[in-house]
């Protein structure tokens, strides 16, 4: 195996489980919608916001490639140092994504349940929903930091 096949190996993992993460995490809250709907249908603009922010992990994931492809790295010459800091920072990354995205889809989904019974709880569901996403932001932040040093 060459040393490239590892970092691309990397990077399907961490746009794949980013995307996944993102699939799971939307539909959680898209079923809570769905549910919060039958009592309370005006709200679905907040139901809406809250299902979706989970869908900008697989956006990082994503991300994440187009930063190891703007550097020097991916080219038929890395070296396996360098495949293998690809590889690691793109699983990290990847496996971060997918699981805050599942866990703010859960948030999400509460603060949905709650509109829909009525409780002004959109602020304050949309602040506790954004501390998973820090850790997707700080993980896509390493990708960045880890193409900085093998350049």
């Amino acid at each position: 195996m060459e040393p490239i096949t590892l970092a691309y190996i990397g990077i399907g993992l961490m746009i794949g489980l980013a995307g996944v993460g993102s699939s799971f995490g939307t539909t959680i809250g898209g079923n809570a919608t769905i549910g919060a709907m039958k009592k309370n249908p005006d709200a679905f603009g907040s139901y809406m916001v809250l299902s979706g922010l989970p869908g900008t992990q697989g956006l990082y994931g994503f991300a994440g490639y187009f930063i190891f492809a703007s550097g020097t790295a991916l080219t038929a010459s890395i070296t396996w140092t360098q495949a293998s800091a690809v590889f690691g920072g793109s699983l990290a990354c990847g496996l971060v994504c997918l699981f805050s995205a599942i866990r703010q889809g859960q948030i999400g989904a509460s603060g949905i349940a709650a509109i829909g019974a009525g409780y002004e709880v959109f602020g304050n569901t949309l602040i506790l929903a954004a501390f998973p996403e820090l850790y997707a932001i700080i993980s896509l932040a390493a990708v960045f930091l880890i193409n900085s040093a093998i350049q």
